[in-house]
């Protein structure tokens, strides 16, 4: 199944795979802070579980606003959408500059690729002004550049 337009399956996709990959960096961070210092162990657990829930909830978000977007087919959701995306492009920019481990590197590129891949939906999607985007063979063309003459 090709996805021209499918921002719905693709922010859902990103918000699966973030909520996952988050809960392993918050897990990672968990074991590490308290295999080292026993005394930051209960507040680095609760720091980190809010911040995979506010994780959770942004992506969610997302995925909504994409689900909305090509539901509606709406020009201006789409670019709301991709306006979010470039925002997350920027925060995992940052993250991946400032990793610190393997783990949040890979998070980070992630997050990023899969970003530029919702904005390529997204602004099929404004491109196409409400209709369904097709996919055009060469024939198809002939035919109605032959008609047309």
């Amino acid at each position: 199944m090709r996805l021209y337009y499918r921002t719905a399956i693709a922010t859902f996709i990103q918000f699966v795979s973030l909520s996952l990959l988050g809960i392993a960096n918050g897990l990672d961070s968990i074991v590490t802070t308290c295999s080292a210092r026993g005394s930051d162990c209960v507040s680095n657990v609760i720091v980190s579980l809010l911040f995979f829930i506010l994780t959770v909830f942004w992506f969610a978000s997302i995925w909504v606003l994409g689900y909305s977007a090509q539901e509606r087919r709406s020009r201006r959701l789409a670019y709301a959408l991709i306006a979010v995306e470039a925002a997350v492009i920027i925060v995992a920019s940052f993250n991946a500059k400032h990793h610190t481990n393997l783990l949040s590197l890979l998070t980070s590129i992630v997050d990023i690729s899969l970003a530029v891949w919702v904005i390529v939906l997204a602004f099929r999607l404004s491109r196409s002004r409400g209709g369904r985007i097709m996919a055009r063979d060469k024939a198809q063309r002939r035919r109605v550049r032959s008609a047309d003459k």
